[in-house]
């Protein structure tokens, strides 16, 4: 996912009644859980843009 960030990659895991998605980056040495979310509509929604690409400059200062 080229909007969150370099090496950034969204799962699709369809459920019984939802389907749902998650935002992680590949790393040489970990890969980093950024956002989990119930996917409602065919865009994403900017609040789980926003968490995610947070959470992953938090992850990158720390």
């Amino acid at each position: 996912m080229p909007v969150i960030g370099p090496r950034c990659h969204e799962l699709r895991i369809v459920d019984r009644d939802c389907t749902w998605r998650l935002v992680y980056r590949t790393d040489s040495d970990a890969i980093i859980f950024a956002e989990v979310f119930k996917k409602k509509t065919n865009q994403t929604p900017k609040s789980a843009i926003e968490t995610a690409q947070r959470r992953l400059r938090e992850y990158d200062d720390a």
